[in-house]
C-alpha cells in the first residue's frame, strides 16, 4: 500500500481525478468513519435516484461535524442541489467529500457546483516521491503509474487491458458520452498515437474518418473525463514567431501505451521520448497541485522547430524544462533553452535526462530523473 501525499482539507471539497487513480482508497483510509454514499453500487444509485430526499435525511441522522463522502458524484449530479441546500441552512455543520472521475456530465448538464462552498482538490497517479523514489524508468515508460500497477506489475498488461475496456464502457457507453461509440474507439486508438504531439485535428479527421467537429468533440471528451491533458503553446517571445497550436498527452505513459494497441510491442526511441515527457508532465502536474503554485504548464515551438518541452510560468515568472530519453545529455539538447534564457524570457532552465550524473550546460541545470523528482517534490524549481 502507497502513502499517498494529500492532505485532507479542512472543508467541503471535490477530488477530482482518472479512473483508478485511487481516489477511492485515500478517501476510505482518510476518512473511515464518514457517511459513505458509493454511486457504483447499483443499489445505492437506484435508491438515490428515486428518493434524492433520503440523502438529506440521512446526513441529518449523523453528528454534526462529521464527514460524508459521496463517490463518483458525476452520476448523480442532482446531489449537489442537497448539499448546497445543507451548507445554506446548517453551514459547515457537516464536511463533504465529493470524488468523481468526469466532469463533464457536471458541465454538460448545468448543475449546482456549490457555488465555492467546495474547494477543488485534483488527484493524480502514483508519484515518484510516493514510490518512495524507488522505481525502474523502463517499467514506468511502459506500464505507467496506477496504483494496480505498481502494486501487482506481474499482471500489468491484464490490468490495463482492462482499464481501457472499462474506461470505454463505463466513462463513454454507459454515460452517453458519444453517439457512435466505433468512431470514437478509432479515434481513441489515433489521438494515443499522438500523445505528446501537436494536435493536427485535419490528420486524425482524415486518418479516423470522422468529421472535424467531431474529433474536437472527442478531445473534449477526453479532458472532461480527465484522461488527456491539453498543454498551450507559449508566446512569450514577440519577436519570434512561435506555434499556436496545443499539445495533447494522456495522463498516463501505461494508459497511452494501452490505448495505441501498443502494450506488447517494445517501446521505440521517439516513443520512448514522448511517453518520458508524458511521465514528466504527470509530475509537474502533481506537484503543482500539491504544492498549491498556481502557474500553468506550456510549450515553446518554433515554425523552424526550436523547442522547449515546458515551460512553467506565473505572472511574470516562467521556468523552462527540456526532457530527453536519453542516457548522454547533448549540448544542443539545450540550445532553446539557453537562448529563451539569454533573451530574459525564463528565469531558469533545467534539462531531464535518463543518465546518473548532475550537469552543468552554461546557464542549465541538467538533472537525473531521482534528482528532479526530488527536488520538484521538495518545491525547489517551481518556484
Amino acid at each position: 500500500m502507497y502513502a499517498r501525499q494529500y492532505a485532507v482539507p479542512e472543508r467541503s471539497f471535490f477530488l477530482l481525478g482518472p479512473r483508478g487513480t485511487g481516489k477511492t482508497t485515500w478517501l476510505r483510509q482518510v476518512l473511515p468513519d464518514a457517511l459513505w454514499f458509493d454511486l457504483l453500487r447499483t443499489r445505492t444509485f437506484l435508491e438515490l435516484t428515486r428518493q434524492p430526499d433520503s440523502f438529506r435525511q440521512q446526513v441529518l441522522a449523523r453528528a454534526k461535524g462529521s464527514w460524508v463522502v459521496v463517490d463518483e458524484i458525476q452520476r448523480l449530479p442532482i446531489l449537489l442541489n442537497e448539499v448546497h441546500a445543507l451548507i445554506a441552512e446548517y453551514g459547515h455543520a457537516w464536511s463533504f467529500a465529493l470524488s468523481g472521475s468526469s466532469a463533464r456530465k457536471l458541465k454538460r448538464l448545468d448543475v449546482n457546483l456549490l457555488a465555492g462552498r467546495a474547494i477543488n482538490r485534483q488527484f493524480f497517479p502514483l508519484t515518484a516521491s510516493e514510490l518512495g523514489y524507488d522505481f525502474d524508468p523502463e517499467h514506468v515508460l511502459r506500464f505507467g503509474l496506477l496504483p494496480q500497477i505498481q502494486a501487482d506489475p506481474d499482471f500489468a498488461l491484464d490490468s490495463l487491458d482492462a482499464y481501457v475496456t472499462n474506461y470505454i464502457r463505463e466513462e463513454i457507453q454507459q454515460e452517453a458520452l458519444v453517439r457512435n461509440l466505433d468512431s470514437f474507439s478509432r479515434f481513441l486508438e489515433i489521438a494515443a498515437l499522438m500523445n505528446g504531439q501537436i494536435v493536427n485535428v485535419a490528420g486524425i479527421s482524415r486518418d479516423a474518418a470522422v468529421a472535424r467537429p467531431t474529433v474536437q468533440g472527442y478531445f473534449a471528451v477526453l479532458m472532461d473525463t480527465l484522461v488527456g491533458v491539453r498543454v498551450p503553446a507559449w508566446r512569450k517571445q514577440a519577436r519570434v514567431k512561435e506555434v499556436g497550436a496545443p499539445k495533447f498527452y494522456l495522463f498516463d505513459p501505461g494508459v497511452a501505451r494501452a490505448l495505441a494497441g501498443r502494450l506488447r510491442e517494445p517501446l521505440e526511441g521517439v516513443e520512448r521520448g514522448f511517453l518520458l515527457e508524458t511521465w514528466i508532465l504527470h509530475e509537474l502536474r502533481a506537484a503543482m497541485a500539491r504544492l498549491n503554485t498556481g502557474g500553468q504548464i506550456h510549450y515553446w515551438r518554433t515554425p523552424g522547430g526550436s523547442e522547449v518541452d515546458f515551460v512553467w510560468t506565473r505572472a511574470d515568472h516562467a521556468v523552462g524544462f527540456e526532457v530527453k530519453a536519453a542516457t548522454r545529455w547533448k549540448k544542443e539538447y539545450g540550445v532553446a533553452l539557453k537562448s529563451l534564457i539569454a533573451g530574459g524570457n525564463l528565469d531558469a532552465g533545467f534539462g531531464v535526462y535518463t543518465g546518473a550524473e548532475e550537469l552543468k550546460d552554461g546557464p542549465l541545470r541538467i538533472l537525473p530523473l531521482k534528482r528532479f523528482f526530488v527536488e520538484l517534490t521538495e518545491g525547489r524549481l517551481l518556484r
